[in-house]
């Protein structure tokens, strides 16, 4: 560990949030920086854990100026710092963050994604630094773009660090690190990009106790190693599996949220793939038809998601999905770092994503992931899975927002996380597919829902298919 008097001017601190939040972060690290009491930290992470646990503990005490990062999350004071300006931001895309950290340990100065082509991230505008009042003080720049095969994508750079400090399980005394379940996320790719890596195990074995066929990281990547104690590893979303299998929706909010779950569940096929986004996104899992096999992944670096444990005793804290809730595995299930992950989804081997929505325009842009100056939750993973090849994306949300005002609308308000990347919308009221060149086409009705009532409600134009049909459900 540093002294007291040396600066580190670029950290990669694992604490992830896009649901990954508490799981995997090296606690004793964390406090190391505390004690010594450095400060003016760059900080390169998914995230900033909770306000009062993780890189949150750092946050408060104000000793971060920038951060690099993807999701905001539920970290209040992240957010609160970043709009009253006493914090610089620079949100980037979950999978391009992944890719740009594991470019720098790979020697690679910069590359090409088809992420986030279309939107601020490469047009420039998103802002890094706010003043007190408000203002924006700087932005990000725009970013080279070039076309392969008449696909247009987006140049980014690499990031390296002076010091990554690294949470595994198990490490022999070369650093041979091997990592737990879904802990292991950003860990190893941030290990390789750095300078100098710290890492910190739960147990230091003697050279020649682990398999070599069952190492995640090899030990050349790492400068000093230690054995971490007081281990409180939080959950930070118990979430248990609820004892009645039946619905048990009981509020009309709960009720209307199932209504659309289980519509969107009809559009799971036998054998896919499929992303779930964070909230109502995942309650389609709940309506899986009995039989068909769909297998779901986590950006966090799970295939093969199961049910929520049964009991708190079941729940494993090293085992997480994107909304940060404990869950389950299934057999077959495999776990991979961050990098993995979003190599699979820009692969194009992820069948579908779902996703929540603030806006959808009627040519199918998707705004979900800011609101100037008032909300930041950072866009996460949802870039990359939109501009994945050959995913369908399908959009959950309700028809108007809080204030009852349409969120299907003739263009985007927000900033966009894709550009006409949308397949499928799903309210309460109805279902609509989306044509690039056509636009909205309402192909479904709700129960108790009348044409005009849709009209009145949706802030542009759509076509009504002449073979229009009652919304189903599972």
């Amino acid at each position: 560990m540093p002294n007291e008097n040396c600066r580190l001017t670029k950290v990669f601190i694992n604490d992830l949030c896009l649901g990954f939040g508490l799981c995997g972060i090296p606690e004793n690290l964390i406090q190391a920086i505390l004690d010594i009491g450095v400060k003016d930290l760059t900080v390169v992470s998914n995230n900033a854990g909770v306000d009062d646990f993780g890189l949150g503990l750092l946050l408060q005490q104000k000793r971060i100026k920038k951060i690099i990062a993807s999701y905001v999350g539920e970290n209040a004071e992240f957010e609160r710092q970043y709009l009253a300006g006493e914090l610089e931001v620079e949100l980037t895309p979950q999978g391009t963050l992944a890719e740009r950290i594991r470019a720098g340990g790979a020697g690679i100065p910069a590359f090409f994604t088809p992420t986030a082509y279309g939107t601020l991230v490469q047009e420039g505008g998103v802002p890094l630094k706010y003043n007190s009042t408000g203002d924006v003080l700087s932005s990000s720049s725009r970013r080279e773009t070039r076309i392969f095969n008449g696909q247009e994508y987006v140049m980014e750079t690499a990031i390296k660090a002076d010091w990554a400090f690294v949470k595994g399980h198990v490490a022999d005394m070369e650093g041979n690190t091997i990592f737990r379940k879904s802990a292991r996320n950003f860990n190893p790719v941030m290990a390789r990009a750095a300078k100098t890596a710290i890492l910190e195990v739960e147990e230091v074995v003697p050279i020649g106790e682990l398999d070599p066929d069952h190492i995640h990281l090899p030990g050349v990547y790492i400068s000093r190693l230690f054995q971490g104690a007081n281990y409180e590893k939080r959950i930070e979303k118990l979430t248990l599996a609820k004892k009645s299998e039946s619905s048990v929706s009981s509020t009309p909010a709960a009720k209307l949220r199932e209504r659309i779950a289980r519509r969107a569940a009809l559009e799971f096929k036998d054998g896919m793939y499929v992303n779930l986004g964070i909230g109502m996104p995942n309650l389609t899992a709940n309506f899986i038809p009995e039989g068909m096999k769909v297998t779901l992944q986590s950006e966090n670096g799970i295939l093969g998601l199961g049910k929520y444990p049964g009991t708190r005793n079941e729940a494993d804290p090293d085992l997480i999905n994107a909304s940060k809730e404990t869950v389950t595995t299934i057999p077959g299930a495999s776990y991979f770092d961050s990098g993995e992950s979003f190599a699979m989804i820009r692969g194009g081997h992820i069948n579908m994503t779902i996703l929540g929505a603030m806006e959808v325009s009627q040519f199918g842009d998707l705004a979900n992931w800011m609101i100037p100056g008032q909300l930041v939750k950072g866009m996460g993973g949802a870039m990359d899975l939109v501009s994945a090849p050959g995913s369908k994306v399908v959009i959950v949300m309700e028809h108007t927002s809080k204030k009852g005002s349409p969120k299907i609308v003739p263009s985007c308000s927000l900033p966009i996380t894709g550009k006409g990347c949308v397949d499928m919308i799903i309210t309460e009221k109805g279902v609509f597919e989306i044509d690039k060149e056509k636009g909205l086409t309402l192909i479904e009705i709700a129960e108790g829902v009348e044409l005009p009532e849709i009209m009145t409600t949706t802030g542009c134009e759509f076509n009504v298919s002449p073979d229009l049909k009652a919304m189903r459900q599972t």
